[in-house]
């Protein structure tokens, strides 16, 4: 079975050449004599002309159909403006049904009309559309620039196991029960990190891997329960090493992918610049909108409201949106308040509009004149203007402000279109969080990043104001990769151990072999982790993580199409010494 060419590769210089082509009938149209069908392969569409010769031969061909064409090359007398081939069709001399098909279940084209479950359960059939096949030839074309640029920088592809100590990293383990050793489990890996910092200690200096890694957590539409990082460890450097390195990185796959030119350097900010201005750490900079401060403003305010948020150390904060007023009605505004007090806990939203030169709304009739007009001031407010305001404490006055500045731009359409990338750095990220589940102290990252230099001396008596030297890239609105520089002093690691309330005595038991290799020379090194799903996302324009995964799951967790998690044998159940105790259904 040969084909001389893809049946997208022809072209208006390919006239009166004889070619061969195998692909799907995509479309067919019969004129009379004349039958039409529209040839499909992974390089794209081909408009196949059968005569009257031929179409008793093609009389029963359908969509799906597997055809092999021998023809001429023609110029089309009204070319197809929509497709690459559109100024060519091949006239068939010959014919051959390679196979039949039954009629699909899907609608197999890119604007499908069928669900997604359903597109999901038939995903070998849904992976014929040409934007699914656009985006896994994209992927891996990213991970090819990914390979050349780091192999070119002295970079080692190094394979870490897949198969595990299971070692607390933020999220669940899925765990591999052993049947050797029966009531021990490997964990399938949230990420190599262990691994590959003991290939800094090991010497390679350089190393990364385009990497699998597992997490048995909630799903949402840019995460799966498995998934591939491009993961980049180096010795010797710091934060600007790292970062010249992922900027240069983004740089060739932006080029290579998309023909566009990067700057030469990203923005950064820290992570508290980061939450007080756009209430994200991982905001979307291709708009504007940013919160502002408006303490200062209400200082000596009548309003008990403000005045007692104040006074309890909260903060308020405004958002502003020009020609926005007339867009939300009471119902509209009603629903932006439901939606900050459900999600992120905020007491109210007041709001302002202004029209002719007067403001109105909530909170216009408790605030005085120079309020007003400061508030005027402050946010040039003019007639169409929308003002909203959160007065609570001041992480969910930020976030809840932040959730809406991302909410209206959408609604408003204030998100500008086409191919606009905005990279930023977040650094800075707080060391500790505090966890009401454990009442203690947990590490926001993962317990090896290394806190700044200047706040090591915090650690114990002030954990809340703690910065690490964490880092993620964003880039419109998605976190790309989130990396640190890591600990390689053993006192100072034992520090941090004692800060979260891990014992060294736990602290060995869960990461004894890692904290051994310590003790031999580790230099200083640090890394990153690159999710390449939603790197590639975001390159193909779509929003759905599922559109850049060959066989992904559901938001929860399900494999439609092999009908997996599935029950298995008792048989294999007993070799493993596990019972079930309960099942969900």
């Amino acid at each position: 079975m040969e084909r001389t060419c893809g049946c997208g590769t022809l072209r208006k210089s390919d006239a009166g050449k004889k070619e061969t082509v195998i692909g799907w009938v995509n479309k067919r149209r019969n004129f009379g004599a004349l039958v039409f069908m529209d040839l499909r392969d992974r390089s794209g569409l081909l408009q196949v002309v059968f005569n009257e010769d031929l179409s008793e031969q093609v009389k029963d061909v359908r969509n799906e159909y597997i055809l092999q064409v021998t023809g001429t090359v023609n110029v089309r007398k009204d070319s197809n403006p929509n497709m690459p081939t559109g100024d060519v069709e091949l006239q068939a001399e010959s014919v051959n049904i390679v196979n039949t098909a039954e009629t699909a279940p899907i609608d197999i084209s890119d604007n499908s009309s069928s669900s997604e479950d359903t597109r999901l359960k038939y995903r070998y059939l849904d992976l014929r559309r040409p934007v699914l096949q656009k985006n896994l030839m994209m992927r891996h074309r990213i991970c090819m620039i990914a390979r050349q640029y780091l192999d070119e920088n002295g970079f080692v592809e190094v394979e870490t196991p897949i198969l595990a100590r299971s070692t607390p990293e933020g999220a669940r383990d899925y765990l591999v029960p052993s049947r050797i050793y029966n009531g021990r489990f490997w964990a399938l890996p949230q990420s190599p990190q262990i691994f590959k910092q003991l290939l800094m200690i090991a010497g390679m200096e350089k190393y990364f891997q385009i990497a699998r890694c597992f997490r048995d957590e909630d799903l949402r539409a840019d995460r799966q329960p498995e998934f591939t990082q491009i993961d980049i460890e180096m010795s010797f450097g710091d934060e600007e090493t790292i970062f010249a390195t992922v900027e240069g990185l983004m740089k060739r796959i932006f080029k290579g992918v998309k023909n566009i030119d990067l700057e030469d350097h990203f923005i950064r900010i820290p992570w508290h610049e980061c939450m007080r201005r756009f209430g994200s750490d991982k905001p979307d900079l291709r708009f504007g909108n940013e919160i502002v401060n408006l303490n200062d403003i209400f200082a000596g305010t009548g309003f008990k409201v403000f005045s007692d948020c104040l006074g309890e150390g909260g903060e308020i904060d405004g958002l502003h949106f020009e020609d926005a007023a007339d867009k939300y009605s009471r119902k509209g505004l009603d629903a932006l308040q439901e939606f900050i007090r459900h999600g992120f806990k905020a007491k109210a939203l007041a709001y302002l509009k202004m029209k002719d030169g007067t403001l109105s709304g909530s909170i216009a009739k408790v605030l005085s004149d120079d309020e007003k007009q400061a508030l005027i001031d402050r946010f040039d407010l003019k007639d169409n203007s929308l003002l909203l305001v959160v007065a609570d404490k001041p992480l969910v006055a930020e976030t809840s402000l932040g959730a809406l500045r991302v909410r209206l731009a959408h609604e408003l359409n204030r998100i500008p279109e086409g191919e606009n990338y905005k990279f930023l750095w977040v650094t800075e990220f707080p060391m500790f969080e505090w966890s009401e589940e454990e009442n203690r102290w947990v590490a926001a990252h993962h317990p090896f990043t290394a806190p700044k230099e200047e706040d090591v001396d915090k650690l114990f008596s002030d954990p809340e104001h703690v910065s690490s030297r964490a880092y993620d890239l964003v880039l419109n609105g998605y976190e790309l990769l989130s990396g640190s520089i890591r600990i390689h002093d053993q006192a100072l690691q034992e520090k941090v151990f004692e800060a979260i309330g891990l014992s060294m005595e736990e602290a060995k038991k869960k990461f004894g072999f890692f904290l051994d290799a310590f003790r031999y020379g580790t230099p200083p090194h640090g890394g990153v982790g690159i999710g390449l799903e939603r790197l590639t996302m975001v390159l193909a324009g779509t929003d759905n993580i599922r559109d850049v995964v060959a066989f992904p799951t559901t938001n929860s967790s399900m494999d439609l199409m092999s009908e997996s998690p599935n029950e298995v044998d008792q048989a294999q159940l007993d070799i493993l010494g596990i019972e079930i105790a309960g099942k969900n259904k």
